[in-house]
């Protein structure tokens, strides 16, 4: 059988040996330790932000960033439903409660129109949401001009989840520096990896200082330990922190080379066929994932039969994320629908895009789904 080729699987630089390295030779393989200090200052730097914080998952961040906010019990959280869990399962972690709000075909990002709705509903109910939590799915931003001037009318704080956008571009400002918040994921499967583990950025000092304390298991500083309050167990190690420094060194070449890759998919898929996932003026996009959605007339060939054939060619897919008002976890839920999200779920594929690929591996996924859809 041919060699297997994978959707997103990391891509080391070279470089990560050599911080890894620094950390043992220096014995600092703990959750505290220089490589740390230097990981944040460079992801600060690189969002042009004033303050960050390196947690062991994005999912860890976006909880941190709800409990900074003061999202507590009973608590509504409006969220992107067309995401992964990470997203919205922290707005349970602080016993909230989750509003889901539909795409918009431009992006395939949360509905600014829906999303007024939905916060004018739920004010009307006497229940007006503590925060916004908007997805960049596959690295697209979403509309946030639009999504910031809504949140501000409503002085609603927006946390953008930007784990899958990392670089991406809006209005020549960064992913995840647009809202009050921003969240990235360092998953092996991201755009760049600390094997797993996450960061929270903001202009606001005092949040990103009070997820440093609470990640720490809110450690009062003394000779002793000394807890006042419940924290959590959800700081990056050294070690993981080494291997983002450098992991940082690659990250724009890594962007290049997605970026790329959609090219090809793109010139090389019949687009009567396929669509792909758009990209608005004024936005860059870092590709995470090359996506495409097929086309109402070719549905004969469906994702779901393109993504079993390519399996058979060890060749691996994946459907594009089922909504989140979907989920049987999230049954009841309010949601604020158009059907986008439930025909992306139900007729989108996610294709292979890691920035390994070579030119023959892409020639390969080609020329197998040219067969398939012939």
């Amino acid at each position: 059988m041919s060699k297997r080729i994978y959707l997103s699987p990391p891509h080391l630089s070279g470089e990560e040996l050599k911080f890894v390295h620094e950390a043992f030779e220096s014995n600092w393989i703990a959750p505290v330790g220089p490589a740390i200090n230097v990981f944040e200052k460079q992801l600060a730097a690189y969002n042009l932000v004033d303050n960050c914080v390196a947690l062991s998952s994005g999912t860890a961040a976006i909880h941190l960033a709800l409990h900074v906010l003061g999202v507590g019990t009973g608590d509504e959280v409006i969220c992107s439903s067309f995401t992964f869990s990470g997203s919205c399962n922290p707005i349970v972690y602080q016993s909230a409660i989750p509003v889901f709000v539909d795409s918009e075909k431009e992006s395939w990002n949360m509905d600014p129109q829906l999303l007024e709705d939905a916060i004018k509903a739920r004010i009307d109910l006497g229940k007006k949401p503590k925060a916004i939590i908007v997805v960049h799915l596959f690295g697209m931003p979403a509309k946030m001009l639009e999504i910031m001037s809504i949140a501000k009318q409503y002085e609603i704080p927006v946390i953008e989840d930007a784990a899958e956008a990392l670089g991406s571009e809006y209005q020549n400002r960064k992913a995840g520096t647009l809202g009050d918040i921003g969240v990235f994921s360092f998953n092996g499967n991201k755009i760049i990896t600390t094997s797993g583990g996450g960061a929270m950025i903001s202009n606001n000092k005092r949040w990103i200082e009070r997820a440093r304390f609470l990640s720490s298991q809110s450690r009062i500083p003394a000779a002793h330990y000394e807890h006042e309050e419940i924290g959590f167990n959800y700081q990056l190690s050294n070690i993981s922190a080494s291997i983002g420094l450098g992991q940082m060194k690659v990250l724009d070449e890594r962007v290049r080379q997605r970026r790329k890759i959609f090219e090809w998919y793109k010139q090389s898929l019949d687009q009567s066929i396929f669509s792909f996932q758009p990209e608005m003026n004024g936005v860059k996009s870092n590709r995470w994932l090359t996506t495409v959605h097929i086309e109402e007339s070719n549905r004969s060939n469906s994702a779901e039969k393109i993504r079993e054939a390519l399996e058979q060619e060890n060749i691996e897919t994946r459907p594009l994320w089922k909504p989140m008002h979907l989920q049987p976890v999230f049954k009841g839920a309010a949601s604020y629908l158009n059907g986008v999200s439930e025909s992306l779920f139900e007729n989108g594929l996610c294709l292979p895009s890691g920035s390994s690929l070579t030119e023959d591996e892409l020639s390969r996924i080609v020329s197998s789904i040219r067969l398939l859809c012939r």
